[in-house]
């Protein structure tokens, strides 16, 4: 599918909803309360009015999720090819509408795969096609930088610190050889998976110079092989998890040129894989944090 280059991006709705609830609860002592616990609902996707997936959501930009889902699946190569994503949370529904279809949807979508993702995400086709083609940047991050990145993220105010149960998701641009990371979008959501496609989304609405400097990609979750892939697909190189990797990750990570970090607070970290992206300052591990 080509879709003119003159296209406008897609018309979005603003369907958001609470991201959490109060529920009474009864502790080890016997004593009652109430808790914040995240609010996970169901939304069904239809494309051209073709039931395509429902996704577990805690909702909170469903329509940027939506377009980052259609994106990171490949049934679309850019933002321009939808030209309104419409969310009514009183159904449960998505309804995407494209410009001129998407090629051999029924084809491209009926090999399913149900990944590790929290939640049970799921991926149409073959994980691996066409990866081998990815093309990332030569960005390079110093270690100040990246303590930078963790300390922005420890200060975030976040859904997971009042009410847990979440993965979060977030895009910095870096100054090249400098000691600071910019936070450009932090995401939220009931799967690492659909904070990442929620990203992506936000990605393909900005303009062209909106992310100028180097990317980096942000996830509480551990690096699967799906987290990697899509970053890759984000043209994002260098990733950076709390959590570590799994095999598939790691092999993803080392065949795209891709730098994984794991494990990574406060001033301790694991680089499994694209070391040379990494400059390394050993000495700032042995300072105390400020």
């Amino acid at each position: 599918m080509t879709t003119p280059l003159s296209l406008p991006l897609p018309r979005l709705t603003q369907a958001r909803a609470a991201l959490t609830r109060e529920v009474e609860v009864v502790d080890e002592h016997g004593a009652r309360g109430t808790v914040s616990i995240p609010a996970e609902r169901d939304l069904t996707v239809y494309v051209d009015r073709r039931e395509l997936v429902t996704l577990m959501t805690l909702g909170a930009q469903p329509e940027l999720l939506v377009l980052g889902y259609l994106l990171n699946q490949r049934l679309i190569e850019s933002a321009s090819d939808v030209e309104s994503v419409t969310v009514d949370w009183e159904v449960g529904a998505a309804a995407v509408k494209t410009h001129a279809g998407i090629d051999r949807i029924e084809e491209r979508t009926a090999k399913k795969v149900v990944t590790t993702g929290c939640g049970q995400g799921s991926v149409f086709g073959d994980l691996m096609a066409d990866i081998d083609n990815l093309q990332l940047p030569p960005t390079r991050m110093t270690q100040a930088q990246l303590y930078a990145l963790v300390n922005a993220i420890r200060l975030q105010e976040s859904t997971y610190k009042s009410a847990g149960s979440v993965h979060g998701c977030a895009l910095f641009t870096l100054e090249p050889g400098g000691t600071e990371a910019t936070m450009h979008c932090f995401v939220e959501d009931v799967g690492r998976h659909n904070a990442i496609d929620t990203i992506a989304g936000w990605c393909a609405m900005q303009p062209p110079d909106a992310l100028a400097g180097d990317r980096v990609f942000y996830t509480t979750g551990r690096l699967t092989s799906e987290m990697v892939i899509k970053s890759a697909q984000m043209g994002v190189p260098i990733v950076v998890s709390r959590s570590g990797i799994t095999q598939m990750g790691h092999e993803v990570a080392t065949r795209v040129g891709l730098c994984a970090i794991g494990r990574a607070t406060n001033r301790h970290f694991v680089c499994y894989a694209g070391v040379d992206r990494l400059v390394l300052q050993p000495e700032l591990a042995r300072r105390s944090p400020a």
